[in-house]
């Protein structure tokens, strides 16, 4: 048997190739053309041809559903590859995944340590200082209150503003609809919205907005839109989010934060579609199974 990989990783078999492995006229019925898609690794240095062949080659002459087994061969072959493949898609986004929650915590404790703990220092520092004053019976006793007033409501903002980034409450509380109008009430940029008041799953919903909030916030940084539109409803078991601009197009589908949303709807066996040609806009899909919804 005689292989020749390229790069494919969908898999066709084709019975009664005119060619053999070195491109030579082949002997009908003695060769099984395969399309595949192999890692860069496997590829043949000699082709840039997008077909693997395999050649058999007999000494008796073979039976008469020869020709079947070994169509039916090369299919195996072929899934065999794509499901390696898939294994190796499969870990490389867990990496990322658990790269990221990683980065998440860090950026976590960063924020609280440069936010709002330092507000409480500040506070605690300010409101002992006014203690003084007013045992010395100090006028300044009440702006050093007002200050450390102040401080306690600055961090008491900055924490709230931290924990809208780990999930916001209007979603815990109202569903995807309410913190969508939410998100959307606080960009500068005409946003329509039609999203289902109905609650599901929290693990669809926060997956559902955090990539209505990534599609938006990519909108408002490069596409120099002037309108995006939101959707998110449910048919058939399957929650499609659709976040769609008119701005100057080219986003790229491999970029990190695009990246991480096709991860976080991997996770839930979901599919994340991106179009954007030059000039035409961006299109953001997202198809998130609800099962019972």
């Amino acid at each position: 048997m005689e292989l020749r990989h390229v790069n494919s990783f969908v898999v066709v078999a084709e019975e009664g190739s005119s060619e053999d492995a070195h491109g030579a006229p082949a002997e009908p019925g003695r060769t099984a053309a395969i399309r595949a898609m192999v890692p860069q690794s496997r590829q043949s240095t000699t082709t840039g041809a997008s077909t693997a062949r395999v050649r058999w080659v007999d000494e008796e002459p073979s039976p008469a559903d020869t020709e079947e087994r070994r169509v039916q061969f090369a299919q195996l072959l072929g899934t065999a590859i794509a499901n390696a493949d898939g294994r190796d898609q499969l870990k490389a986004s867990r990496a990322r995944l658990l790269t990221e929650g990683d980065e998440a915590r860090r950026r976590v404790v960063r924020d609280l340590h440069d936010g709002a703990q330092q507000r409480q220092v500040h506070t605690i520092i300010t409101l002992k200082l006014a203690l003084r004053a007013l045992r010395a019976k100090d006028p300044d006793a009440e702006s050093l209150v007002a200050e450390a007033l102040d401080h306690a409501q600055r961090g008491h903002a900055e924490l709230r503003e931290l924990a809208h980034g780990v999930l916001p409450s209007v979603l815990t509380r109202g569903g995807l609809r309410a913190a969508v109008d939410s998100l959307v009430a606080g960009l500068d940029l005409p946003v329509e919205v039609d999203a289902a008041a109905e609650r599901l799953p929290t693990a669809i919903e926060a997956s559902a907005y955090f990539i209505v909030a990534e599609a938006l916030a990519n909108v408002v940084k490069h596409a120099h839109a002037k309108h995006a539109a939101v959707t998110a409803r449910v048919e058939d078991g399957i929650l499609r989010v659709q976040v769609r601009d008119d701005g100057i197009g080219g986003a790229r589908p491999n970029g990190s934060g695009l990246l991480g949303l096709a991860d976080r709807v991997a996770v839930l066996d979901g599919q994340l579609r991106v179009e954007s040609p030059a000039d035409g806009g961006t299109l953001v899909v997202a198809d998130i199974p609800a099962p019972g919804y």
